[in-house]
């Protein structure tokens, strides 16, 4: 399959420390689609000299809303499939290989499954997952798409659900999904999700959104 018809959507916000290598890294894959959501520092420009196709943001829009502007532009460019991948260096590029070989024999979604996870939110909303649709970790920053179920719904997120609207439309559709073990590296820098409490705070509020729907 052609490069061009895979996007590696990458959100990102003050990156300017792993930005670089991330996209280098990637590259191989897909076309990288990093999305600058109105960083303070240089990551725009070094993603665009390691050669992605960089989206600015004007002002701040959050996890999810660099999302969909990504997914906007995957959808743009004629893609086939999408892969989320974080800015951070915590991702390993050699996982997409994988990522890539499962969306191409059938599955909708591909969803990464990390060793563990710290906040006491994302254990909740994990319990929910896997308790409702055996989901294992629906906060893993690295999932993959069949664009067609982004088509199908017609936009990645509109509930602020932290890149997890799409993922429970397509399972409650009954569309067949698999879960990868996703090896993290240590992160370099400060998370940018935000402190404990407001993290924490962000999640269970996705939560609820989410058992809603």
């Amino acid at each position: 399959m052609e490069r061009s018809r895979v996007a590696i959507i990458i959100p990102a916000f003050n990156e300017v420390g792993t930005i670089n290598q991330v996209v280098s890294a990637v590259s191989p894959y897909g076309l990288v689609i990093v999305v600058n959501d109105c960083s303070t520092d240089d990551t725009a420009d070094i993603a665009a000299s390691a050669g992605a196709i960089v989206i600015n943001h004007q002002t701040n829009q959050g996890y999810d809303g660099a999302l969909n502007s990504g997914f906007s532009e995957a959808n743009k460019r004629g893609c086939l499939y999408a892969i989320t991948f974080d800015a951070d260096g915590q991702h390993h590029a050699a996982l997409l290989e994988n990522f890539l070989t499962q969306l191409r024999s059938g599955y909708d979604l591909v969803l990464g499954v990390r060793p563990s996870v710290m906040r006491f939110s994302e254990k909740w909303f994990a319990y929910y997952a896997k308790r409702r649709y055996g989901i294992l970790d629906p906060l893993c920053g690295m999932k993959g798409y069949n664009m067609a179920l982004y088509q199908s719904l017609g936009y990645f997120d509109s509930k602020k659900s932290i890149g997890t609207e799409l993922t429970f439309y397509a399972v409650k559709n009954k569309k067949p999904f698999t879960q990868i073990a996703v090896p993290i590296s240590k992160r370099v820098g400060q998370s940018r999700f935000g402190q404990r409490l407001k993290g924490n705070g962000k999640i269970l509020r996705a939560l609820l959104k989410i058992n809603a729907m």
